[in-house]
């Protein structure tokens, strides 16, 4: 893991910032009640600012909710990261012990082996390309809210002016009418409400909006130097790899060659040893045999034998 640089733990981290900055402002909301009661419940004559600030916040919810899923998946994904990349020192012969299959990195890693068995070039470039074509879809919903979250608070403060310009109307047309001032005031008091609403969730969405395209980021870059210092060398084979293998295999045979050599000199020096053995062996049994007829003699002499005929 030395040589690979991901931070193992972004994505949860990020979750965890996003749990703390959302107690946070809950804390703030109960701290000021009292003005947000007066901006979002105060002067209400319609129900155009409960529907546009709920609208408002029903998007920034489901967009919220998309990218806390997406997170939870990238902390599963980054957890198989880690565990192959440790695979790789622990036990190289089960790079995938541990590691969930359906995560990114076996998916790469069963890609590539396909392509290693069937003696193909592995395209590199087109498997990051393809990987992060892939990733940006997951991003669809959250980028669509973070684009169209500011333009709801611009949508509901024109409809706001425009409920305040009819009091203004109604006011003019009669100056003692109490109702159209009651509007004027209901409507920049929606214009003013939904304003808050789309700045404070449009900031707040496209902050984390933002961190979850940095942890994909981290993610889709680790992935690829895994691929680069560990699978590649293992599945790709190119002409520099196949020259490389083909010198190492020359001085495996040179090595050979010279172990071959000591051992026949090895079987030579033996070989003199068990000559001189015999040697020694032969000049023995010849004065063995020199001494018995000496002996033969010595016995006939003294039995007084009668010589042989």
């Amino acid at each position: 893991m030395d040589s690979i640089l991901i931070r193992r733990h972004y994505a949860r981290n990020t979750l965890f910032r996003m749990i703390i900055l959302s107690v946070a402002t809950a804390g703030l909301l109960l701290w000021k009640w009292d003005f947000i009661a007066d901006v979002y419940f105060k002067h209400n004559l319609t129900a155009a600012g409960p529907i546009l600030n709920g609208s408002i916040l029903v998007l920034f919810t489901l967009g919220l909710l998309r990218i806390i899923v997406l997170l939870l998946h990238y902390v599963r994904e980054e957890r198989a990261l880690v565990q192959f990349a440790r695979n790789q020192k622990d036990a190289p012969q089960d790079p995938l012990r541990k590691v969930a299959q359906k995560s990114i990195i076996a998916h790469r890693y069963h890609t590539m082996k396909r392509l290693g068995d069937a003696n193909a070039p592995v395209n590199h470039n087109a498997l990051a390309s393809t990987l992060v074509a892939a990733e940006s879809t997951r991003n669809g919903f959250p980028r669509f809210i973070n684009n169209i979250l500011i333009l709801t608070g611009v949508f509901g403060t024109i409809v706001s002016l425009s409920i305040a310009l009819i009091g203004a109307s109604n006011m003019l047309e009669n100056s003692v009418d109490i109702s159209g001032m009651s509007a004027v005031i209901h409507g920049m008091s929606t214009a003013l409400s939904t304003t808050i609403t789309a700045i404070v969730c449009y900031v707040y969405f496209s902050y984390f909006n933002h961190k979850l395209y940095d942890v994909q980021t981290n993610l889709i870059s680790a992935v690829e130097q895994i691929t680069t210092n560990y699978l590649l060398p293992r599945f790709q084979v190119q002409a520099d790899s196949v020259l490389y293998e083909f010198t190492g295999l020359v001085r495996g045979l040179q090595n050979l060659v010279k172990q071959m050599d000591d051992s026949q000199n090895t079987f030579q020096h033996v070989e003199k040893r068990l000559i001189n053995t015999l040697d020694v062996y032969r000049n023995k049994v010849e004065s063995l045999s020199g001494d018995m007829s000496e002996i033969k003699q010595l016995l006939k002499l003294g039995f007084r034998l009668p010589p042989e005929k």
